[in-house]
């Protein structure tokens, strides 16, 4: 349940409840490993109230990964693509450090890869979907270019992620928007030509 801000204040810090618990326990779990019953007993709620905001663990879940799509969406709506990759490319990399460990998660575990392709499909449908520049070009061409997006860019965070975050921000910033828009730039060069 998305809050609005008119609910109750008792109703707002239940979901508050279920959804900090879930963030906690996503960081400490895999999803499949998540029952409401343990989720109920953390949040200390019981789980009639549970399903009473939810009907499944699942809608929980989608709930979460359209907050985070549609989160990231509003970063970088006002930019163009692909005029403006560097950007949206900046903007990943602090969003990811603003959602914080359960984003990190997410993005760099194997088991929750079937949440985070929803996810990376909804941006990208909703920021690449958006381009001109892409549409100009033949349906197998937008595939390679957005498959090539799509893995690098969370190809390198992962692996930032995974040495520890020992790069600054700034400069894997840098760097990612180095060769996330050179091989872009490159690549509708050839396109053009």
């Amino acid at each position: 349940m998305i809050i609005n801000g008119t609910e109750d204040l008792r109703i707002q810090k239940t979901i508050d409840a279920i959804h900090k618990t879930f963030e906690d326990m996503i960081c400490e779990m895999n999803y499949d490993k998540i029952t409401v019953k343990e989720l109920t007993d953390r949040a200390r709620i019981n789980k009639k109230t549970f399903y009473r905001y939810y009907p499944s663990m699942d809608d929980l879940l989608i709930e979460l990964q359209n907050e985070m799509s549609q989160e990231y969406i509003a970063r970088v709506a006002s930019y163009s693509l692909p005029e403006e990759l560097d950007k949206v490319n900046r903007e990943f990399f602090l969003y990811s450090l603003d959602r914080g460990e359960v984003y990190e998660k997410i993005t760099c575990s194997g088991n929750y890869q079937f949440m985070r392709q929803k996810m990376i499909s909804n941006v990208m449908n909703n920021t690449w979907g958006q381009s001109q520049m892409l549409k100009s070009y033949d349906r197998y061409k937008q595939n390679i270019l957005l498959a090539f997006v799509q893995t690098s860019s969370v190809e390198m965070y992962r692996q930032w992620v995974a040495d520890g975050k020992k790069v600054p921000i700034n400069e894997i910033i840098t760097l990612s928007n180095h060769l996330l828009c050179d091989g872009v730039n490159g690549l509708m060069k050839t396109l053009n030509d």
